[in-house]
């Protein structure tokens, strides 16, 4: 599989199909491995460095998971390829801001990638459509039993699995879901629920993790800790605090339906009347429409639009993936123009 190939079809996430996907977008269970056979990455020096990129190379030619997957050598990729794969979620900024030494591998319908390299040697992520994050640690569990027959995972029975950063140690385990919440931003409902996930010791981020902020009403909310818990806990506790997301998202959205429909479908129809005919248009007024938009979508207002579009959108109008769709670089003022026409023409599609 070639970088490129991914252009031409959404990843598994995208889909739109799985449970709550209204309100859903995708579950994620990512682990942090070190090998034993190298220093941690802020210690490793490049051979070391190289040492643990020949061993994943060779490990995954033997497991059944990454079949057909392709290996990317981050210094083989120029800025735009990079930002493409961070746009993606298949890697993240700080991975590809410094690409020596460092690797990313995705399997073809982009449900599973690891970095390898970034703050530990190993990050392994699975992501699913929907609300699903029982089904995504079954493959991901399969995943790392697989590896860990193939790898030497720096591992110690009083403490769990090692990491750089000591928050990541014992399961070394993240799980986490996109949640698309328009409605609770709209009732100024979201900071009191940010809140109370905060003091329940969950962390709530942007559309692409930590370091980001929260656009187009996406919150990306996970467990902070995994020290002392145990991979069905962490998943327990965090099934737990999603499902009262959803109800309160859910409540919300028919709250605005009885008591405020006019308005409504005033400001959803508008958002829809710009993005079919603007001529220019940034990324950033994009996601704003379109989480509005997609609201229409998923509360019966707007009934002849696929959420895989929309999906599917999200992603495509973002920068490297202009850049990607075109076949070459583009300004910021190009980019504004291309993003309006791709929009045009999936909508008129």
């Amino acid at each position: 599989m070639e970088l490129n190939d991914l252009i031409h079809h959404s990843g598994e996430w995208l889909k739109g199909t799985g449970p709550h996907g209204h309100i859903v977008l995708s579950s994620r269970i990512r682990l942090a491995r070190n090998l034993t056979l190298a220093p941690f990455t802020n210690r490793a020096g490049k051979q070391d460095l190289e040492a643990v990129l020949k061993a994943v190379e060779a490990a995954i030619r033997s497991i059944a998971y990454f079949k057909d997957a392709a290996f990317f050598r981050l210094n083989e990729l120029d800025n735009v390829d990079r930002q493409f794969l961070v746009e993606r979620h298949l890697m993240s900024h700080d991975h590809a801001s410094n690409p020596q030494g460092k690797a990313v591998i995705v399997s073809q319908d982009e449900a599973l990638s690891v970095m390898v390299n970034e703050e530990d040697h190993l990050r392994l992520q699975v992501m699913q459509s929907g609300f699903n994050l029982d089904g995504t640690w079954e493959i991901m569990n399969a995943v790392d039993n697989a590896l860990s027959q193939e790898l030497p995972y720096a591992f110690l029975p009083e403490w769990g699995f090692l990491t750089a950063c000591p928050t990541n140690t014992g399961t070394a385990m993240r799980g986490s879901v996109m949640a698309h919440l328009p409605a609770l931003v709209m009732t100024r409902q979201i900071n009191k629920v940010l809140m109370a996930i905060s003091k329940l010791s969950f962390a709530s981020r942007g559309f692409y993790g930590e370091g980001t902020q929260a656009v187009g009403n996406f919150y990306q909310i996970s467990n902070q800790v995994s020290l002392g818990h145990s991979e069905t806990d962490i998943i327990q506790n965090i099934n737990g605090l999603i499902r009262q997301v959803i109800e309160q998202e859910e409540q919300s959205r028919q709250a605005l339906l009885v008591q405020n429909r006019a308005v409504l479908e005033d400001k959803i129809w508008r958002a829809w009347g710009i993005l079919k005919s603007a001529r220019i248009i940034s990324s950033q007024e994009t996601i704003e429409l379109l989480s509005t938009v997609r609201l229409g979508v998923d509360v019966g207002i707007i009934t002849d639009l696929a959420p895989t579009t929309l999906n599917e959108l999200f992603i495509m109008i973002q920068p490297a993936h202009l850049q990607k769709i075109e076949g070459k670089k583009l300004g910021a003022s190009e980019r504004d123009v291309r993003r309006a026409q791709l929009i045009r023409e999936k909508f008129q599609g």
